[in-house]
């Protein structure tokens, strides 16, 4: 399938340690439904050891979730490797239903200074991390709904992309957010996770750590300095062997409860 704009590949890079982010971004490559996507997930260590080539015959879409109304300052890092050349890309943040703040705002202009052209962006909501059968914040989501609007989302893309000559047709989009961004990325540094009698240490958990933060051998022992919150080893656990002490993080999961009200998508397109 041809646009005007030549567009040879679609590069998907998403950071998704309980998958709900990367369902997103899947989502929307499909609707753009060009055949050549690759999708590189970079929620484990190892995939973050190297960076990929980027070209102008790129069309790059990158999703990450919200934390604290930032990007994950590792994350950010690594996507300060990325060597753009004129590549249209697309910006994608996942939040818990309460706010993505300056965090969409922060992508883009990461993007934008690695030599990209963020011409697209969306705030999407899924689960919260901190979610839970006590407390439960924005379960369930992305939904139906969400991964169709996503899906609508990249026909708006591929649509875009047909309607243009050449690249210097592409201008940044306008996000929300405000400069400097505020806020803080340095995450707590807590002992939260509380380890039952199910656990089987079968090393699950510490596979899925997008920090190398856990044991393999003994997954009760938990570098709380490598530690994201990302609550992964909780949610990807078989045996249910993981639960939040009570404590700051708990009290946290409370107040995120609290956001019961749907939120929607919001995209935005130039």
């Amino acid at each position: 399938m041809k646009t005007s704009v030549t567009i040879e590949n679609v590069k998907v890079i998403c950071f998704s340690p309980t998958g709900t982010t990367k369902k997103i971004a899947k989502a929307i490559a499909k609707g753009i439904k060009f055949k050549r996507t690759e999708i590189i997930d970079i929620s484990k260590p190892e995939a973050r050891k190297s960076t990929p080539r980027i070209s102008n015959k790129d069309l790059l879409i990158v999703a990450i979730p919200v934390y604290m109304g930032r990007l994950p300052s590792f994350v950010k890092e690594w996507l300060q490797t990325i060597e753009g050349c004129n590549t249209p890309a697309v910006c994608i943040v996942m939040y818990g239903n309460r706010a993505f703040d300056n965090a969409l705002l922060e992508l883009r202009d990461t993007l934008k200074n690695r030599g990209c052209i963020p011409f697209a962006g969306a705030a999407f909501v899924g689960e919260h991390s901190f979610s839970s059968d006590e407390y439960p914040s924005s379960v369930g989501r992305p939904d139906h709904e969400d991964i169709n609007k996503a899906e609508l989302f990249g026909n708006s893309i591929f649509k875009k992309l047909s309607s243009i000559i050449s690249h210097d047709d592409l201008s940044d989009v306008k996000v929300p957010g405000i400069f400097p961004y505020g806020g803080t990325t340095e995450l707590w540094k807590v002992d939260f996770i509380g380890v039952n009698d199910n656990c089987h240490h079968c090393g699950i958990c510490a596979e899925n750590c997008p920090t190398g933060a856990i044991n393999f051998k003994n997954s009760s022992q938990i570098d709380i300095q490598k530690c994201i919150l990302c609550c992964a080893c909780i949610k990807n656990c078989p045996h249910k062997a993981k639960s939040m002490k009570p404590g700051l993080m708990k009290e946290a999961a409370v107040r995120c409860s609290n956001f019961i009200t749907r939120k929607e998508p919001e995209i935005f397109l130039t």
